[in-house]
C-alpha cells in the first residue's frame, strides 16, 4: 500500500504486481472487496520498476483521431448472446481464426469474473457479454506477452485501466497485439457481487449455473439480468428492478478511482473501443431493431485493420465521431462519487445483506415518481417530434 497514498489513486490494474522482479508484490482485497497492491518488504530489492510501470504514475501520452461507427453483427445468435452488436465475437473470432488468443473478463466456477484467454471459437462465449463487476487479472499481462513473444496475435479486451496496465506492463509495442478498451461506468466491488450471488442462491435454493448481466428478453435498452439456477428456477429482473444494478448505476459500490478516473479521454491506449450505441434510434433509425446497436470507435490503423477484416460478417455505417458520443459521457467524465458510498460500505460489514440491498439496492417512493413523471413527459415529447428541439434547447 506505500506504492499509493491515496486509494483513489490506485485502479487495481495489476501492473505493479505483474512486473515485480521478486514477485513481492500481491493484489489484496482491502474491507470493500477492492484489490490493492501489498509488498513484502523483506523481499523487495527497490528497483523502482512497480512505481515506473504504474499508468497512473506514468500516464502515456497519445494522440488520436478516432473515427466512429455504428455496427452490428449479421448472425442472429451472436447478436441475441451479445450485450450489443455482437462486435467484440467478431472480431475476436477473427483472430482465433488467424490460431492467435483472445483475452477478456470470464466467470470462474463460482461466478467470481477473473481475466482469462481462449484460443478457440467454441470457448469464446465464456468472455461474450459484460461483467458488471472488477476483475482480477491475476498473470493474464504475463501470459500476454509469452503468446507475443512466440509470435501468435492475441486481442486483448478490457478496461481502460486494464489496457494502460497491459501497454506500461509490455514497454513496448508489439505488431501482433490488438487492444480493445470499452467506455466504462465504473467497476463495482467484487465482495458485493459474491454477497449478491449468494443472496440470489439462498433465495432461490439453488446453486446458478448460468448468469447473464445483459438478457435481452425485453429487449436491448430494458435489458435485464439473469440467474438460471440448477433447481430449475429462474431470477429476471430489468436494469431499473434489480438491487445490483440499481446498486452500480447509482455509483454507490464503485471503485474510490472511478470518481477520479485517469484514463477518460479520447486519446486511448486501445487499438478499438466498443461500446453500446445509446441514442441511436434518433441518430440512425435504419441501425435500431432494439436487439443491440455497438458504437465502433477506431482508434489507429492496427485497429482499423481488423475492424475491415470483419466486413462481411457485419452491418455498418460510419458515424459522425462528436454525434456518437453525446449519449456516452462516461468515454470523458468521471462518475460522479455517491454521497451515500461510505455509509453503504460501513452498513455492508454490519448488516444482514438482505437489509443492505433494501436499504440501497431500491428507488424512494418519491424517487419513483419523479422517473415515472420524467418518462412520461420524455415519451409525449416524443410522440410530438420534439424531444431533440427540448435537448437542444437545455444544453444552450
Amino acid at each position: 500500500m506505500k506504492l499509493i497514498k491515496q486509494k483513489q489513486n490506485c485502479s487495481g490494474c495489476s501492473a505493479c504486481a505483474s512486473i515485480c522482479p521478486n514477485h513481492c508484490i500481491t493484489m489484496k482485497e482491502d474491507k470493500e472487496g477492492f484489490l490493492y497492491p501489498f509488498i513484502d518488504d523483506t523481499q523487495c530489492i527497490n528497483c523502482g520498476k512497480c512505481k515506473s510501470r504504474c499508468p497512473v504514475f506514468q500516464q502515456r501520452k497519445v494522440q488520436r483521431k478516432p473515427k466512429a461507427f455504428a455496427a452490428y453483427s449479421k448472425h442472429d445468435s451472436v447478436r441475441e448472446a451479445s450485450s450489443s452488436g455482437g462486435l467484440f465475437t467478431e472480431l475476436a473470432q477473427q483472430v482465433l481464426q488467424s490460431g492467435g488468443a483472445v483475452f477478456g473478463a470470464s466467470f470462474d466456477d463460482c461466478f467470481h469474473v477473473v481475466h482469462t484467454y481462449v484460443q478457440n471459437t467454441q470457448d469464446l462465449n465464456k468472455l461474450r457479454g459484460s461483467k458488471y463487476v472488477q476483475s482480477s487479472i491475476g498473470d493474464a499481462y504475463a501470459e500476454t506477452e509469452a503468446l507475443l513473444k512466440e509470435g501468435r496475435k492475441v486481442y486483448f479486451s478490457g478496461t481502460p485501466c486494464q489496457i494502460s496496465g497491459l501497454k506500461t506492463y509490455l514497454e513496448k509495442d508489439y505488431e501482433n497485439l490488438v487492444c480493445q478498451d470499452l467506455i466504462c461506468h465504473g467497476t463495482p466491488s467484487p465482495k458485493v457481487w459474491r454477497n449478491y450471488v449468494r443472496f440470489r442462491e439462498d433465495t432461490a435454493q439453488s446453486s446458478a449455473h448460468k448468469i447473464s448481466f445483459r438478457n435481452k428478453t425485453q429487449g436491448w435498452q430494458k435489458w435485464s439480468l439473469l440467474f438460471q439456477f440448477i433447481n430449475g428456477t429462474e431470477y429476471r429482473q430489468t436494469l431499473d428492478c434489480d438491487s445490483y444494478l440499481h446498486l452500480f448505476l447509482s455509483n454507490v459500490c464503485l471503485r474510490p478511482s472511478c470518481s477520479n478516473c485517469a484514463f477518460k479521454g479520447l486519446d486511448r491506449q486501445s487499438d478499438i473501443t466498443l461500446a453500446d450505441f445509446w441514442g441511436v434510434n434518433q441518430m440512425m433509425p435504419s441501425m435500431f431493431d432494439d436487439k443491440g446497436t455497438s458504437l465502433v470507435i477506431v482508434n489507429t490503423d492496427k485497429g482499423k485493420k481488423l475492424f475491415d477484416s470483419i466486413s462481411d460478417s457485419v452491418i455498418v455505417k460510419p458515424v459522425d465521431f462528436n454525434q456518437a458520443i453525446q449519449y456516452n459521457p462516461a468515454i470523458g467524465q468521471s462518475v460522479e462519487a455517491s454521497p451515500k458510498r461510505e455509509s453503504f460500505f460501513t452498513d455492508l460489514e454490519k448488516e444482514p445483506f438482505e437489509e443492505v440491498l433494501k436499504k440501497y439496492g431500491s428507488d424512494s417512493f418519491s424517487t419513483k415518481i419523479k422517473r415515472k413523471t420524467k418518462g412520461a413527459i420524455k415519451q409525449t415529447l416524443s410522440s410530438l417530434g420534439m424531444l431533440d428541439k427540448v435537448k437542444q434547447w437545455v444544453h444552450r
